[in-house]
């Protein structure tokens, strides 16, 4: 079981509001995740290739060509929030 304050601070880095209940629960879960984990990283994977698509054709392109943008009263009218003609967003970054 993983303890109490590791769940929480992995939930802040996170940015995750748990419950008392989901931080119990979490507790019991993350250390079986972390378990398969380590599990597949037994795996001997040397000699297998990486995959990267189902299908070996080239996707169709379009002609790149330039197209007028929307000015910044059509960019900012639906905005929930603009201020000095910018977007107003939350804050992402705590200053702790």
């Amino acid at each position: 079981m993983l303890d109490r304050e590791s769940v929480i601070k992995i939930a802040k880095l996170a940015k995750l509001e748990l419950s008392e209940e989901e931080v119990e629960k979490f507790s019991v879960q993350l250390p079986k995740i972390l378990d398969f984990i380590e599990k597949l990283e037994e795996l001997d994977t040397e000699n297998i290739l990486p995959f990267y698509e189902l299908i070996d054709k080239e996707a169709p392109l379009r002609e790149d060509r330039p197209e007028a943008g929307l000015s910044r009263e059509e960019a900012l009218m639906n905005a929930p929030q603009a201020e000095n003609g910018f977007f107003v967003v939350p804050r992402v970054v705590d200053k702790d």
